[in-house]
C-alpha cells in the first residue's frame, strides 16, 4: 500500500510574509499614482514615500525591502507604476532625475526596518515604540536624499549643492507624511490591531 506523503517547501510564515510584500508594493504603486508633476526636472510630490515607511516599519529589512524591491522591479519591467505612470529602466536611470529617489526608497525601507526591528525577523507592530518608529523612518528619510540628491545632480547636471537646494523645500513634507506614517501605524490602521 502506497502512503503519499506532503512536503511544504515553504512555511507558512514566509507565504504570509511574502504576500504582505506584495501587498505592500501594489500600495506603493497606488500611492505613487497620487502625485502632483512639478515643472521641469523636479521630481513629483508624490505619495510614495508611505510605502517605504509602511514597509520597513510593518515588515522589518528583509520583507520591507523585498517590498520595495518588487515594486522597483515591475515599474522597470513596464508596469506603469511610478508616479505620474510613468515605468522603465530608462525612467530611472535618466528619467527626471527621480531614479536615486526610487532607490532610495529600496534602501530607505531596509535601513527603517533595520532600526525599528534591530533583526531581520519583524518585531509585531506594537512592540515598536514611537520613538523608535520615528528614528527609523527618520534615517530612511536621510537615505532616500543621500541617495536621490547626488542621482539628481547627475542626471540633471545641476551642481550638488543647486540639486540639494532644489529638494530642500521637499524635507517638510516629508517629514508630515513620517508623522501621519507613524499614526497610521500606530493606530493600527495597516497591522490589523
Amino acid at each position: 500500500m502506497a502512503t503519499e506523503q506532503s512536503v511544504d517547501l515553504v512555511d507558512d510564515e514566509t507565504v504570509g510574509l511574502f504576500t504582505k510584500a506584495v501587498l505592500l508594493a501594489a500600495l506603493t504603486a497606488a500611492l505613487a499614482q497620487i502625485s502632483i508633476p512639478l515643472p521641469g526636472a523636479l521630481p513629483p510630490f508624490s505619495l510614495q514615500p508611505f510605502g517605504m515607511f509602511f514597509a520597513g516599519l510593518l515588515l522589518g529589512p528583509l520583507w520591507g525591502g523585498v517590498a520595495l524591491l518588487l515594486y522597483v522591479l515591475v515599474g522597470i519591467a513596464g508596469a506603469p507604476v511610478f508616479s505620474n505612470a510613468n515605468a522603465g529602466l530608462g525612467y530611472v536611470i535618466a528619467g527626471q532625475g527621480t531614479g536615486g529617489f526610487l532607490v532610495g526608497f529600496l534602501v530607505g525601507a531596509v535601513v527603517a526596518g533595520a532600526i525599528a526591528h534591530r533583526s531581520i525577523a519583524p518585531k509585531p507592530v506594537a512592540d515598536l515604540s514611537v520613538p523608535v518608529q520615528v528614528v527609523a523612518l527618520t534615517a530612511a528619510v536621510a537615505v532616500v536624499y543621500a541617495i536621490g540628491v547626488p542621482w539628481l545632480a547627475v542626471v540633471t547636471g545641476l551642481p550638488f549643492a543647486r540639486a540639494a537646494a532644489v529638494m530642500a523645500p521637499y524635507i517638510p513634507l516629508d517629514l508630515l507624511k513620517l508623522g501621519i506614517a507613524v499614526g497610521v501605524v500606530q493606530g493600527g490602521y495597516l497591522a490589523g490591531r
